[in-house]
């Protein structure tokens, strides 16, 4: 069981790959009520928006701002959550929350996304400072090579922000730097029980195959940046709110609300999220 403080040696691999697992950030318990929630709260299904690859494999991903007082509201204001972001981004500022998403990869028709880092895109939100940027996904159903999980670059965090630009509905990373990088650097597939956790820098180079495989790959991934990191292009408000957090207990027994007051991010009610390649924003 995760004991709410990152090790040095975790913090320090970090820094040092862009990226962390932390196995059993979540306990059984917790995983089963954050999935259960979201299959079954009907905000989610009506908020999912069907994002196409190439091949018109589609993934579902329902995307909000302001954590609130459902579960996993309380999940992105644990205690252990929020601790650990601050631990791995620095203590000069507090943590805030930008933005969360529940990613759905179904079975057999869940689609893939191509090479490109979180902050190849949110430059456009005119974040000023990539290192005070970082994602966090849990596992709410295992993920592994057969149903399409995270890959990344090793070390690949080191090389900046690279261009990124159009590829069909996506928005991903310049190919000749990514061959270079896969050239240069270990690619490495994050295979992940439900329950464990991955912390990875915003220029971290990533993407993930489709889900051919007979399971489904869900997992919900948290955005924080610092207060101090400033947007100077970013309609939402939540990226310059500390965080209120709550404690560990709270996802498991404290009464939760449903998502239906939730700030979703709806792609109708602002058409130039798609010249700003929002989908891909927003994917993993």
């Amino acid at each position: 069981m995760y004991s709410k403080k990152l090790t040095p040696e975790q913090v320090a691999l970090y820094h040092q790959q862009g990226y962390v697992v932390v196995k059993s950030f979540c306990s059984k318990a917790e995983i089963d009520k954050l999935y259960s929630t979201a299959v079954n709260d009907n905000a989610m299904l009506n908020n999912a928006v069907d994002l196409n690859d190439q091949s018109g494999k589609k993934t579902k991903l329902s995307l909000w701002f302001t954590p609130g007082n459902d579960v996993f509201g309380y999940l992105t204001r644990s205690e252990k959550m929020v601790s650990s972001v601050q631990q791995l981004l620095g203590d000069k500022a507090k943590v805030c929350h930008f933005h969360s998403k529940l990613m759905q990869k179904e079975p057999k028709v869940g689609g893939a996304w191509e090479w490109h880092q979180d902050y190849g895109y949110w430059y456009k939100n005119q974040f000023m400072f990539p290192d005070e940027l970082i994602s966090v996904m849990v596992a709410l159903t295992p993920a592994n090579k057969e149903n399409g999980c995270l890959q990344v670059i090793k070390d690949s965090h080191k090389l900046g922000r690279v261009n990124h630009g159009f590829s069909g509905e996506q928005v991903g990373a310049d190919m000749t730097m990514v061959n270079n990088a896969l050239k240069t650097m270990e690619l490495v597939y994050l295979e992940l029980e439900a329950g464990d956790a991955l912390f990875f820098h915003s220029n971290l180079l990533h993407r993930s195959e489709a889900n051919l495989s007979d399971y489904p790959r869900w997992s919900i991934i948290s955005c924080y940046s610092l207060q101090s990191n400033l947007a100077y292009n970013e309609s939402s408000t939540s990226w310059k709110t500390p965080v209120n957090v709550v404690p560990d207990e709270a996802i498991l027994e404290w009464d939760a609300e449903s998502l239906s007051n939730a700030d979703f991010l709806k792609k109708e009610n602002d058409p130039a999220l798609k010249e700003t390649g929002w989908e891909k924003e927003v994917a993993n």
